[in-house]
């Protein structure tokens, strides 16, 4: 998709501070963070949500939960706990039509979110 910002990035069309890449996921640091962890782990295919997955991107997926916590145990939130989202449709708060989930971490969270 040639207008999607998360496929710009994937292909170093913008720049980005990259914190993790493999052939199938990158995870890089939110321009706009909400907490002093904030990463956003997007798979490289494009899939515009969480309603659009099929059956051959459940093992990304699960992929892509290997990575969140491996990044969390990297950046040191993986003890104290960390808050991971994805947000699905226009009510759900997704603004970047590419599926993709936040690792927030470094700070207490509460319930429930807004």
């Amino acid at each position: 998709m040639t207008d999607c910002i998360f496929c710009k990035i994937i292909n170093k069309e913008i720049p980005s501070e990259i914190i993790y890449e493999d052939n199938k996921v990158i995870a890089f640091k939110d321009v706009s963070p909400q907490a002093p962890v904030h990463i956003l782990v997007v798979p490289k295919k494009h899939i515009e949500s969480l309603n659009h997955l099929d059956g051959e991107d459940f093992d990304l997926i699960g992929h892509i939960f290997k990575i969140i916590k491996t990044i969390a145990e990297d950046l040191g939130v993986k003890e104290d706990g960390y808050r991971v989202v994805n947000n699905c449709g226009e009510f759900g708060g997704q603004t970047v039509p590419h599926i993709h989930f936040h690792l927030l971490g470094a700070r207490k969270f509460s319930w429930p979110p807004g």
